[in-house]
Order: C-alpha cells, then sequence, then structure tokens
C-alpha cells in the first residue's frame, strides 16, 4: 500500500473543497478587530491549498475580506514567496548563496535552464519541474546545493544535476 505523506491528506482535493478551506479560515479571522490586517496570512492559506496564488481566488479573497484587488496584487507581487503561476510538480530551488556561488552555483544553473530548456521562475511545457533561485537552503557545508520537492541534493555539478533531473523525470512517467 502506497505511503500518503500527511501534507497530501490534509490539503483538500477539489477546488470547493479548498475554496471552502480558504472561506472558513477568512471568517475566522474575521472575527478578530484588525481583519484586513491579516491578508499575508490568508495568502499563505491559499497558496498552501492551491499551490500558488490563481486569479480567482485573489478576487474571491477581495470580495470577503473587503480588500481591493489591486492591493492584494500588490501584496502578492511584492513578496518573492507567493506564486502567481503553477508550479511544476518538482519544484527546484538552486541556492545561489555565497558558498554555493563560489562552488559553481551558476555552471549549475546553466545546465539545469539547457536541460529543462526554461529560465528562472520557469515551469517545463509538461508541468513537470519549476525553477526558482534560492538566497540559501542552509546546506553550505554540501555545496553547491539544489532542493527538489523537499529533497536536499549536494555537492551538484553539472553532470550530477542533470542525472538527477533525468532520474525525476522517470519517476514522473512512472507516476502517470
Amino acid at each position: 500500500m502506497a505511503k500518503t505523506s500527511t501534507k497530501e491528506r490534509a490539503t483538500p482535493a477539489t477546488h470547493e473543497e479548498k475554496l471552502a478551506e480558504l472561506k472558513a479560515h477568512m471568517a475566522e479571522l474575521q472575527k478578530q478587530e484588525n481583519a484586513q490586517s491579516q491578508l499575508i496570512s490568508i495568502l499563505h492559506k491559499a497558496q498552501s491549498l492551491y499551490g500558488y496564488l490563481p486569479n480567482h481566488v485573489m478576487d474571491e479573497i477581495a470580495q470577503t475580506m473587503g480588500i481591493p484587488t489591486a492591493h492584494i496584487w500588490g501584496v502578492a507581487t511584492f513578496y518573492h514567496y507567493f506564486k502567481l503561476t503553477p508550479p511544476g510538480r518538482y519544484e527546484i530551488a538552486l541556492c545561489l548563496g555565497t558558498a554555493c556561488y563560489v562552488k559553481g552555483a551558476a555552471q549549475i544553473l546553466q545546465a539545469v535552464k539547457d536541460e529543462l530548456k526554461i529560465d528562472v521562475g520557469g515551469v517545463t511545457e509538461d508541468g513537470v519541474f519549476s525553477l526558482a533561485p534560492a538566497r540559501c537552503l542552509g546546506a553550505c557545508g554540501l555545496a553547491p546545493v539544489a532542493m527538489i520537492g523537499e529533497k536536499i541534493h549536494g555537492e551538484l555539478t553539472p553532470k550530477k544535476v542533470v542525472q538527477i533531473l533525468k532520474d525525476y523525470r522517470k519517476q514522473a512517467e512512472k507516476d502517470k
């Protein structure tokens, strides 16, 4: 039997279930005195449910909380954490911090971009990978590093990262 992670069980499956959970979260926050100051919390909740911030969800937040949509967009685009497009199945966070950069992160980044044919912030056509920079992943002793999904891959070389990507792609094909 396949093991289901806590994250998978906790995330509602349908759009209606996700929206109901988000609305319940907003309803709880509206009971507070300064409910509109909770926008970042609401956006975090929405992104945890959907994986990104869809337009219709930001519109729903605006209506429910009585906050102008332009303000919500301003907050969502100001903070690097928030995603406005769906991420790939495997999100690649490539560390570009000092230790990783000194040990060749720029070459690793170029190898990833060449292999996947996407740029930073992009998603592969098949939706399997998305690529984002990271300032530090806290694994400097393994530099250069990348986090794919929730797994850290260290001591990367261009050749090694390409093989890792091929392994993830094979897994994605098996899981179809």
